[in-house]
């Protein structure tokens, strides 16, 4: 078995492919494809296919490895599912400011509708520190982005228990490992239970540790609504606080890495709704328990896709929360200058919630190197504000590479176009999205690529145009500044996708949230990706166009503008059903509350939800009355 120290120095390439022995070569494949199956992939795919398991099967084609791992490209075919509903992520709190802000926007929100501030109600449940899925009662799936994950429902038929013997389709929870179960059986072989948790879902046969954990109930998947709970006001959570996390993080056997706090008010939680990312009536207080101070080997320059330059502090090797950590951002150029990040510095680092290395202070400042040109064209860099910048957006190879990876990454329909796969196509002369998608079979092998991995990137090259995605993600990927995700599905609400490049600033600050000074920076990033639009957007994308705001006002069947809530397991993928119900006027919430006109049940809808809702004056409907008022398309 390889160390984790030899791991991270092949991750980080201080040891190189063609450096490791034909057995570390092969140990590191294993590894590798482990991770990836488990949803924490050490390296791209790219990485995998191109470089390490391409290397393998040169020096090795007989190693018995290649027979119980994937062969090259059969990443591509395995694409990601949608899931039954979205999995948005915890907003986190590391301190009681930001907890205190928290509460404050609660506040804001329950005097909007007219809530007494004293009667707000707050539960707190441990935050597991497993791997996420959601069980459907039909299969499992691990929480991918969100929208799309993996099909792992191995698991559950491997015999995999639910926690406190629930019933299976109880929705979004973890895979964990008791931590007595851990200590007693596992500690002597991994330091974390997490490194541990991945190896239960792996495709090929478990090994005796994993399988007798899950015959033992060792290891069991938690639905978070079993989670034990804290309850109290408002004004009880600000007044113990510190005892009510002491509290909250001993109530299970497992491991925890914070408490998560949520509003149990109905009303309150409809009223704040939630943004792309997550619910703005939950939170996570997670504390950075693990701190060290580790010294500076040297500040490097990163150049990203808007020529934005990061530091990026290359440190000595530090374990830290179970990982071994060798560089952590700067964030840019006016806080080293500030903080004295330089080579020797002695710096205190943690990890936000164990997972992203950060600066907490520098202790010890040192000297700083602020670079003059840029690293990957050459050319003057300058000063916009804190930020050392490249103006070389045109012909700088990181901003055109950055582009490019940026593009098929925010589609996020389309497997194998990573940045090694985009570097490899720009060290022979491609330089646009465009020109990709000129790209035939024979043009890759003759690039370098191998005819199956050719034929599987033209493939997914099909896929991206042929499969449906949203009008205003399909602008977003052209990376434009200020035109992220929401700002584009705005626009779009407003304006058809080929109108926007005709648009006035008169216009555009008539759209909700186009300040003026965000519209005349659209204005010009329209006018800088006109060309390359044109030359992508003949390809035919399938897109599936935002509805116009004004046009639902012409929608006049008996659901329109009316609020209602799915539940069960429905005929149609409950997402595919969600953006139907709302591109024909409907409101869908996910709470209940009185504000809501219909309950539309699936099939294995538990009674007390049809009861909570007739109480609440809500009108239960079957999903087959809804499709009979409304046509899925």
């Amino acid at each position: 078995m390889l160390s984790q120290n030899i791991i991270d120095k092949i991750v980080r390439q201080d040891i190189l492919v063609d450096e490791l022995l034909d057995e570390e070569l092969a140990l590191f494949c294993q590894t590798a494809n482990l991770a990836y199956r488990s949803g924490n992939p050490i390296i791209s795919n790219e990485d995998y296919d191109f470089i390490y398991l391409a290397k393998l099967k040169n020096k090795e084609p007989n190693n018995p490895l290649l027979k119980s791992i994937e062969p090259e490209g059969r990443a591509f075919a395995e694409e990601k599912v949608l899931l039954p509903e979205l999995m948005l992520s915890i907003d986190k709190a590391y301190s009681w400011n930001k907890m205190s802000k928290w509460i404050e926007r609660l506040e804001k929100s329950a005097m909007l509708i007219g809530l007494d501030l004293n009667s707000i109600q707050i539960k707190a449940t441990p935050k597991l520190d497993g791997f996420a899925g959601f069980d459907d009662g039909n299969r499992l799936y691990t929480r991918g982005d969100g929208k799309k994950g993996s099909d792992i429902s191995r698991v559950f038929k491997r015999g995999l228990c639910v926690f406190k013997d629930s019933g299976r389709g109880l929705g979004a929870g973890e895979i964990v490992v008791k931590k007595s179960y851990f200590e007693k059986y596992l500690a002597h072989s991994f330091e974390y239970p997490r490194n541990f948790q991945s190896s239960l879902i792996k495709e090929k046969a478990l090994d005796e540790q994993a399988q007798k954990a899950i015959i033992d109930k060792g290891a069991l998947f938690v639905p978070f609504i079993k989670l034990p709970i804290w309850s109290g006001f408002v004004t009880e959570l600000v007044a113990k606080f510190e005892e009510i996390i002491a509290k909250v993080l001993v109530m299970v056997d497992f491991d925890v890495d914070g408490v998560v706090f949520e509003v149990i008010n109905i009303d309150l939680k409809t009223q704040m709704g939630a943004n792309r990312k997550f619910h703005r009536w939950q939170i996570a207080f997670k504390e950075n328990k693990d701190i060290v101070q580790v010294k500076v080997l040297s500040v490097i320059p990163q150049v990203g896709r808007s020529g934005k330059i990061t530091p990026v502090a290359e440190i000595e090797p530090t374990l830290l929360s179970g990982a071994t950590i060798v560089r952590v951002t700067g964030h840019h150029y006016g806080l080293v200058k500030e903080q004295g990040l330089g080579i020797g510095s002695v710096v205190e680092l943690t990890r936000s919630g164990l997972v992203i290395p950060k600066i907490i202070s520098v202790l010890k400042p040192m000297p700083v190197d602020i670079p003059d040109n840029c690293l990957s064209c050459g050319k003057l860099l300058v000063w916009e504000s804190d930020f050392l910048v490249c103006v070389n957006h045109k012909n700088c190879p990181a901003q055109i590479i950055g582009r490019i990876t940026y593009f098929f990454k925010v589609l996020a329909n389309n497997d194998g176009l990573g940045i090694a796969t985009i570097e490899k196509l720009y060290a022979h002369n491609i330089r646009s999205v465009s020109q990709i998608y000129t790209l035939n079979v024979e043009r890759l092998m003759a690039i370098g690529f191998g005819e199956k991995t050719s034929i599987n990137l033209i493939s997914q090259l099909s896929r991206s145009i042929n499969e449906k995605i949203e009008d205003w993600r399909f602008l977003a990927a052209f990376g434009m500044h200020r035109m992220g995700l929401g700002n584009c599905e705005n626009l779009l609400k407003s304006y058809r996708l080929n109108d926007i490049f005709d648009l006035t600033l008169e216009q555009l600050t008539n759209i909700d949230g186009f300040a003026e000074l965000t519209a005349q920076v659209v204005i010009q990033e329209l006018v800088s990706i006109v060309d390359e639009y044109n030359q992508i957007y003949q390809y035919h994308f399938n897109l599936d166009t935002t509805v116009f705001t004004k046009d639902l006002q012409i929608l006049m069947h008996e659901l329109f503008d009316k609020r209602i809530v799915f539940t069960g397991n429905m005929s149609y993928p409950r997402n595919e059903m969600k953006k139907h119900a709302k591109s024909v006027g409907i409101k869908i919430s996910t709470t209940m509350s009185t504000k809501i006109d219909y309950l539309v049940i699936g099939r294995k809808v538990g009674q007390k939800k049809i009861q909570d809702a007739e109480e609440l004056g809500v009108v239960v409907m079957t999903e087959a009355d809804y499709l009979s008022k409304i046509t899925i398309q």
